[in-house]
Formats: C-alpha cells, structure tokens, sequence
C-alpha cells in the first residue's frame, strides 16, 4: 500500500464517518474499484485502524461529555450501594448513558444478518442505490420542524428509534450519522442534541464491531512493513475527522444538515454507472 494511499482512504473515512454521507459505502466502492477485496493484504485491519482514530476524534470533541457519562455511569453503581433520598430525575448525563444504552439494543438484531450485510459490500450497484436511500433520508430530514427534547425528556421510545436506524445503517451506503441524526430530529430532539447523541453513540458502535474485527484481522496476520502507511492513513483519518464533525454541528445549528441529500443522489448515480463500466 503506497502512502498516499493510505493518506487518500484516511481522508474519506476521516470525513464521510461523519459527514452523513456513508463512510462504508465511500470506502467500499473505492476499494472496489482500486481492487482491494483481499482482506489478507492487510486492509482489514487498516480499517479498523481508521475506525479507531475517527473514535479518537469524537472524544477530542466531546471530550466534556464523556467524562460528565463516565462519572455519572459509574455514579449510578455507587448511588445502588449508598442509596440515598431521590432529588428528582437524573442528572442529563445519567439520562444520556441510559438512553446511549437502549439505543444500542437494535443492534444485536442486525447481528444474525452480518453475513449477508458484508457480501454488500462488494455489491458496488447495491451501494449506488443505498446512497440514494441516504440523500432521500436527508432531503425529509430538512424539512422538519426543530424540535426541543435534549436528555432531559428523552424518551426510551426516541433512544429505540434512533438505535434502529444505527442498525439498519449497517448496510453500506445507508449513512450512520445521517440516518441517526434524521431519527433524532424526526422524534422530536433538538438539532444539535440529536447530532451529539449520534455521534456519542457511534463510540460504543463503533468500538464493539471493530474489537471483532480486530481479532479477526490479526489472526489473519499484520503486514508490519505496512506500518508507516497505517500511520499516516490514521493521523489523516483522525484530523479530518474532527473537522468533519464540527462541519455537521454548525450546519445542523443553521439548519442545513439535509443539503448534504445533493450529494448523496450524485454520489448514488455516479455510483450506479461506475458499476456497470468496472
């Protein structure tokens, strides 16, 4: 793998990741096209590293939030052992870790499909249509009403919704963030929570399918020569995408995360003809 390679493909994860535009169906129809399905060569485990380093960006981000959770998660354990007289509801950072928790349910249902799901990804015509499925998502999502539930009313309903998207979103094209987000907003969260809840949930998401992978990429072995490059694709991986998720905060503030929907019908059709030519 040439480094710049590997700078190319940390720079399409860094920011299709969160970007609501489908980082596995970017990163599937360039390795397609590139002709690099032969996870012996390496590529698994760079993208599980690529994974990892966009997680990185989200606690740069986030970094407030996650110690607020940490600290209220295992608050919850000793407030079991020591309880004490209820001052009314949770705290928001409590309440997030449990709604986080709910929505992370629906993913164990998409488990016994997992198959299945990874043979899309080689289907470069299945993702061409799957990114327009993303831009009709986003082009519904723009015209909702701003809503104004935060962690505060959150309801386990809202939590199970936006946990069912995350789980259909595993099939390459269906974007993560975006379909995440427009359930969010869909349910009634305020925009900019609905995108923070999103992207907090995408850490145990994320983090868990890749701890499988991981296994799976090393024991099919580490090509250490292949090191630098790993390097570089995940530093790129990592700054992009702490830009990447910035740019869908402000856009979602001034309203405009649903443009991206443009995009993601050009992508689809451009997709769609790239299948039948290669």
């Amino acid at each position: 793998m040439k480094i710049w390679f590997a700078a190319l493909i940390g720079f399409v994860q860094g920011v299709t990741e969160f970007l609501p535009v489908s980082s596995s169906g970017h990163l599937s129809v360039l390795q397609n096209l590139f002709g690099m399905e032969n996870v012996e060569e390496g590529h698994l485990f760079f993208d599980v590293l690529l994974h990892l380093a966009t997680l990185v960006s989200v606690c740069v981000v986030y970094w407030q939030d996650i110690k607020d959770m940490v600290k209220e998660f295992f608050g919850f354990f000793h407030d079991l052992r020591h309880p004490k007289p209820e001052d009314g509801d949770p705290k928001p950072a409590r309440r997030m870790v449990f709604m986080i928790i709910i929505a992370l349910l629906p993913l164990f249902i998409a488990l016994p499909f997992q198959s299945l799901i990874e043979k899309l990804y080689y289907n470069t015509l299945f993702i061409g249509f799957a990114f327009l499925v993303t831009g009709v998502i986003l082009f519904v999502t723009d015209r909702l009403k701003t809503g104004r539930k935060t962690a505060a009313n959150m309801t386990v309903k809202d939590a199970l919704i936006v946990g069912a998207c995350q789980a259909v979103a595993t099939i390459p094209g269906i974007s993560r963030s975006g379909s995440t987000i427009s359930a969010g907003m869909a349910t009634g969260l305020e925009r900019s929570y609905a995108v923070k809840f999103s992207f907090l949930l995408s850490l145990p998401a994320i983090l868990g399918a890749n701890i499988l992978q991981l296994f799976k990429a090393i024991g099919g072995g580490i090509d250490f020569s292949l090191v630098p490059a790993y390097l570089v694709g995940m530093v790129v991986a990592g700054i992009t995408g702490y830009f990447a998720i910035n740019l869908v905060k402000m856009l979602s503030r001034k309203g405009k995360f649903g443009k991206f929907c443009y995009y993601c019908f050009a992508a689809g059709i451009a997709t769609i003809v790239l299948s039948f030519i290669f």
